[in-house]
């Protein structure tokens, strides 16, 4: 005889599934001095880069390594002084998953890394170079994409000049800037960047890895240019068909590849 039991919800609190978006860190070393003097270079100058975000921790590239130790409470606190919340790990082997667990962090072994599609280029000498040349390389003028990336908002635009040691980050967006760009400036957005005006400073596109990311000006000069984590200085001249040239920016083979200029003509 089947019996139905009166059911009865809980009067304060109730579960449920959620989704929370997280940032994905992959640990390619545990080598914590070289890693906090990495993030120092990369982020000390950009003190709102992250704003409390969940992490989770992507142990995988240490696999190659060996049984690698990894000193969870150091790392932990290196990685908070940036403002991310570490909550998850996962690809450790069985002794660093146990360790993680131990360190209060939970198992992320579901956790899926976004990777963007790879950038479309229809340009022979993009697709022929060799992955080890140069990182910059002048290519046949592409269309200009000027829509927002997938999944940004609307751009932050800024009409005003960039003097030398103002920076200016559009999170979670585009950036345009209808003023030129003085040297010692610095523009960062992760999504695209344009600039409808001379470019002389540092233009950092894609900063959260959106490998689709590009950087439009109307007069190329800067010091440094970067999609995705992928750069080059002005220590390598620029080609005299892009030099104080409209110019677009691409990132061609997603974040091992390399930089292509195209003049828009």
């Amino acid at each position: 005889m089947t019996v139905a039991l009166a059911g009865r919800a809980p009067a304060t609190f109730e579960i449920k599934s959620a989704n929370l978006p997280l940032v994905s860190l992959l640990l390619k070393s545990a080598d914590l001095a070289a890693l906090s003097a990495e993030l120092k270079a990369r982020f000390g100058d950009i003190p709102d880069f992250f704003d409390n975000d969940p992490l989770v921790l992507d142990l995988s590239p240490l696999q190659a390594q060996g049984d690698v130790r990894v000193d969870y409470p150091q790392l932990l606190s290196l990685l908070r002084e940036y403002r991310v919340m570490p909550v998850a790990v996962k690809g450790g082997n069985e002794g660093q998953m146990k360790a993680a667990l131990q360190a209060g962090l939970a198992s992320g072994a579901d956790a899926k890394t976004w990777t963007p599609d790879p950038v479309r280029h229809d340009s022979p000498s993009a697709a022929n170079d060799s992955p080890s040349g140069p990182r910059d390389v002048p290519a046949p003028a592409q269309p200009v994409r000027t829509e927002p990336a997938e999944g940004l908002v609307s751009a932050l635009v800024i009409d005003r000049p960039l003097r030398s040691g103002q920076q200016i980050y559009a999170r979670g967006r585009d950036l345009v800037v209808l003023s030129m760009v003085n040297p010692g400036a610095e523009v960062i957005a992760d999504g695209h960047i344009h600039v409808y005006a001379p470019l002389r400073g540092k233009a950092i596109a894609g900063a959260r890895g959106n490998t689709q990311a590009r950087i439009i000006s109307l007069c190329m000069e800067p010091e440094l240019i970067s999609i995705a984590g992928v750069y080059r200085t002005s220590e390598i001249p620029l080609p005299p068909d892009i030099l104080s040239k409209p110019t677009q920016v691409r990132l061609v083979g997603g974040a091992e590849g390399k930089l292509v200029m195209d003049p828009i003509k």
